[in-house]
């Protein structure tokens, strides 16, 4: 019998009374492993990781995210088709659904940081009826050490029981699945839902909103740190390449999605990361692909046959196949997390139009402009019905994250790049050319990382520059190593006029989405494409 920590009133003062299970406080991953195979929760694959389905849901239900409509909050909270509302009746039920089920069976406690800074991190405890969902936060978040396990007392609460299912008619969501966030109490209660990914971007829910507060700019980003200790940070939705471009083996890696920028530099969210792994490749990402053959990570929809041999190629249930890994595993990662303030900001962009040029450098106030416009393709299986990639705009590169208003967080970038003046901006698209999704084809990687090295060695601090016509952006004419014909995108698309029109689609498309910023400054609001 694996042996547990007998303290189980503890879980009292969470409303969890009188489990009839056992309780396994701060879980071993091995222990986790026994439990998810013995429950057929889980299997083994050739290599060492843990192989789940989770089902209906393989990806984020951003339509059952809700926040609790309470005084010390609402005030602040960005209401509307993001963060729709619950009363605290319904929160209150809800969470007597949950605490009911924990009781009724084994019960796992994963007690950790979110925030590598330790002025601004978060106590989170996140509480499960499943050893494979506690691994995932056991993955993800930041260990404490033992001596600060010992005296940790949680900040955050994570109530986790997937295989309860609301009733909308009574409980106030908007369907069996539910995610419900509690600023004030800083609580997170999920259920009807295994989809792992809501219980990391959650807790950066709470983040986003907690560290404004502190004056601490959140970001959806990914960072790494070149030679000199130039700091780079990669903004964009998922499937837009912040992992995959952020895993450079030249630099060294702070984190692959959340992190912060405060006062001393930035800092990692998490202790993990979180990557698709859809066709995944050993040579063109080496260690990310490394970590799908290695213990201790959660692949989440891999397919794999009888012999536990994976195919990372076959999407038969989701695109949005997934790794959940510890950020060590990535050999260059940084131990501390932390990095000083950035030399470059990224915003990454997959164009599913085939417009936007491969790189292109931004003026501050076009970087607010682009910031607030977060222009991208949502890709098939980051939500659920999305098969194919949709052009969307998302405030800040992360709208569905956002508690407060964009405002709030442009105001911030705008601060660091007013004290910060020596920081570069660069726009990058990862997403097609020589024509849009179905005709083009994707941008090849070798040349976006070509293109990124050029941008942050400052190779291209003296390259020859072109003011694209219609967006305002300044595009270098030549960059070593990369076909100059990638540089022009008109010059890609087999009918130049067919291309002229689309273009000023999307400029148009622009120009209609940033009406909804009316407080954005003058500057800004004219550092769009003209139509």
């Amino acid at each position: 019998m694996i042996a547990t920590v007998p303290d189980r009133g503890a879980l009292a003062e969470h409303g969890i009374d009188a489990v009839r299970g056992e309780v396994f406080w701060h879980p071993s991953t091995s222990q986790l492993y026994v439990h998810a195979l013995r429950r057929g929760e889980a299997e083994l694959a050739e290599g060492g990781p843990l192989v789940v389905d989770t089902g209906e849901h393989t990806g984020r239900s951003p339509n059952d995210k809700i926040l609790v409509r309470e005084p010390g909050s609402e005030a602040r909270i960005w209401w509307g088709d993001v963060n729709a509302d619950i009363a605290e009746e319904s929160f209150g039920r809800l969470r007597e659904k949950l605490t009911a089920r924990l009781a009724e069976g084994d019960v796992y406690v994963v007690d950790a940081f979110a925030g590598a800074d330790p002025a601004h991190r978060l106590a989170v405890r996140v509480v499960t009826e499943s050893p494979w969902h506690a691994l995932f936060a056991k993955t993800l978040f930041i260990d404490p050490t033992p001596e600060e396990l010992a005296q940790l007392e949680p900040q955050a609460l994570v109530l986790h029981a997937p295989s309860v299912t609301a009733v909308p008619e009574e409980d106030g969501t908007r369907s069996g699945t539910f995610v419900v966030l509690h600023p004030s109490r800083t609580e997170v209660l999920i259920g009807g839902t295994y989809y792992a990914g809501e219980i990391k971007k959650s807790i950066f829910t709470l983040m986003n909103d907690r560290l404004p507060l502190e004056g601490v700019f959140p970001m959806h980003c990914s960072a790494n740190v070149g030679a000199k200790d130039k700091v780079a940070v990669f903004f964009g939705l998922s499937g837009t390449g912040k992992t995959t471009l952020s895993a450079d083996p030249e630099r060294h890696l702070v984190g692959d999605d959340e992190h912060g920028w405060g006062d001393k530099g930035i800092f990692n969210f998490e202790g993990g990361c979180y990557a698709k792994v859809i066709r995944l490749s050993a040579e063109a990402e080496p260690q990310i692909y490394a970590t799908t053959r290695s213990y201790g990570t959660v692949l989440e929809n891999v397919v794999m046959d009888e012999h536990g041999v994976l195919d990372l190629d076959d999407d038969s249930k989701t695109e949005n196949t997934r790794a959940a890994y510890k950020l060590e595993q990535i050999a260059n990662a940084l131990p501390a997390k932390r990095a000083g303030h950035p030399n470059a900001i990224v915003f990454l962009t997959a164009d599913a139009f085939g417009i936007l040029p491969p790189i292109a450098r931004l003026t501050p106030e076009q970087a607010m402009y682009w910031f607030l416009s977060g222009f991208t393709s949502k890709l098939a299986g980051t939500e659920i019905g999305v098969k194919e990639p949709q052009p969307t705009f998302s405030a800040c590169f992360g709208a569905p994250f956002l508690p407060q208003p964009p405002s709030v967080y442009a105001n911030l970038l705008g601060e660091k790049l007013h004290a910060h003046p020596h920081v570069s901006v660069w726009l990058v698209n990862t997403g097609w050319t020589g024509g849009p999704y179905g005709t083009g084809q994707r941008m090849p990687i070798a040349a976006t990382r070509a293109l990124l090295q050029a941008a942050l060695s400052g190779e291209l601090d003296g390259a020859v520059y072109r003011v694209d016509e219609l967006f305002g952006v300044e595009v270098p004419v030549r960059v070593p190593g990369v076909d100059s014909g990638l540089l022009d995108p008109r010059s890609t698309w087999a009918d130049s006029d067919a291309y002229d029109v689309e273009a000023r689609k999307l400029a148009t498309m622009f120009r209609e989405n940033f009406r909804r910023f009316g407080d954005a400054a003058p500057g800004v609001a004219a550092a769009g494409p003209g139509v």
